[in-house]
């Protein structure tokens, strides 16, 4: 068995370890590793795809991987990374994402043999213990000082945290602990946010079972692009991993658009590509930087894990489209993928003219004349110089669009109703 921690560090996936000797020696023979997925939202974020992958890279390493769906803790809430205490969420809500989620892990991990993939949901265990046995049984070996010097407790003791919130860190530990005597688990991964919670796990592990247990704990990098911005929900234009919030075009969209230094570590982060082939698409890609090679190869490869290859394929078309002009063969679904970002509504029968000002295509009317004149003005792919003619539905894509494109690349969807 190859040992995979070589390949983690060459993908820049580890940020800390409790001990990488151990660990090295632990991941040395088949082991059983587990991840937990708070169910706060609904989808999945292309964020918590990086520890999807290494669960992924984990189980196609020879190990049994654990993804945990927090149906109690997410009742709680994580503090990590908060400044302020999370809204909880309804009971049909959390009802809903968790099954969401664990529907969502089930594409991704091989479960066909329960010795290689298992998804469980920490509601099975924590809903059954009560206050009193919490308070005895586990809460007895957290001293207050330990758990006040965690950081992800500290950062939040100027604003304020409930005991609630301040719970999660054991109820975390619990898991691990749970998963040891349930499954033999012996590693757990986790984002870099969780390092306080993680370690929290191998404390308690090691004063209930024994100090001289090995077990381990390893956390990835929070993924950022070269501005430091990082991926996640919070952050405006998330990417989902559910195709009905963030559809797989839009998805081979970011990572196309991606700087060349972004795209080659990207590859390395959420491509299975081998070191080999990435080292290859890099040196092309320096070659001949115009062409993008790095980028193409990152957003077909990214669409194609998430979504498979069915709707990568049908990406490619849908971005070569912006080029080619031909939209007139596109479902409104598509159509709306593509440009909806660029939707101008207006009234029924308006003229050409007044669209393109509408839209902004021109900032006056002898300008919009001008681009009419020139020829650079085309109406669902088809080039136009009449400024009076009037937008009506029986010319429209589907009863009600028209793409507007000025010159090569500026397009605009204009929908007459």
């Amino acid at each position: 068995m190859i040992n995979i921690i070589d390949e983690l560090n060459y993908r820049g996936l580890i940020k800390n370890y409790s001990d990488e000797k151990e660990l090295r020696e632990l991941l040395s023979t088949p082991q059983t590793i587990y991840c937990g997925f708070d169910p706060s939202a609904v989808s999945m974020h292309i964020g918590n795809f990086v520890m999807i992958s290494l669960l992924m890279r984990l189980q196609r390493a020879g190990h049994r991987v654990i993804p945990v769906v927090g149906g109690a803790t997410g009742m709680i809430g994580d503090p990590s990374g908060k400044s302020k205490e999370r809204n909880l969420l309804e009971g049909n809500e959390l009802k809903k994402n968790t099954e969401a989620i664990r529907s969502q892990l089930a594409r991704f991990i091989n479960l066909e043999d329960a010795k290689r993939g298992l998804i469980v949901n920490n509601y099975d265990w924590l809903s059954k213990l009560s206050m009193l046995d919490y308070l005895r049984d586990y809460g007895k070996y957290f001293p207050i000082n330990y758990l006040l010097n965690k950081e992800i407790i500290a950062s939040r003791l100027e604003n304020g945290i409930s005991y609630t919130e301040f719970s999660y860190n054991l109820l975390q530990a619990i898991d691990f602990l749970t998963l040891y005597r349930l499954h033999n688990c012996r590693i757990q991964v986790g984002g870099s946010d969780q390092w306080g919670n993680l370690t929290s796990g191998l404390e308690l592990i090691r004063k209930v079972e024994g100090s001289e247990v090995k077990v381990g704990v390893m956390t990835s990098h929070l993924i950022v692009d070269s501005t430091g911005r990082k991926f996640g929900k919070s952050e405006g234009g998330a990417l989902y991993l559910d195709p009905e919030i963030t559809s797989p075009y839009k998805l081979y969209q970011y990572f196309i658009n991606v700087s060349d230094v972004d795209a080659i570590r990207y590859l390395k982060v959420f491509t299975f590509l081998s070191k080999e082939e990435i080292e290859s698409v890099a040196g092309e890609h320096e070659q001949n930087p115009s062409l993008r090679l790095a980028q193409k190869t990152l957003a077909i490869e990214v669409v194609k894990i998430i979504h498979g290859q069915d709707d990568a394929e049908e990406a490619i078309k849908m971005s070569e489209s912006l080029f080619s002009g031909d939209f007139v063969s596109m479902s409104e679904k598509k159509l709306i993928d593509v440009l909806g970002d660029l939707e101008v509504k207006t009234s029924l029968n308006i003229i050409l003219e007044d669209a393109l000002l509408l839209a902004k295509a021109a900032s006056s009317k002898r300008e919009a004349r001008e681009f009419l004149k020139g020829g650079s003005i085309s109406l669902n792919g088809e080039k136009v110089s009449d400024g009076s003619l009037k937008l009506t539905s029986d010319r429209a894509l589907h009863g009600k669009y028209f793409v507007l494109r000025r010159g090569k690349k500026n397009y605009y969807l204009i929908n007459i109703r």
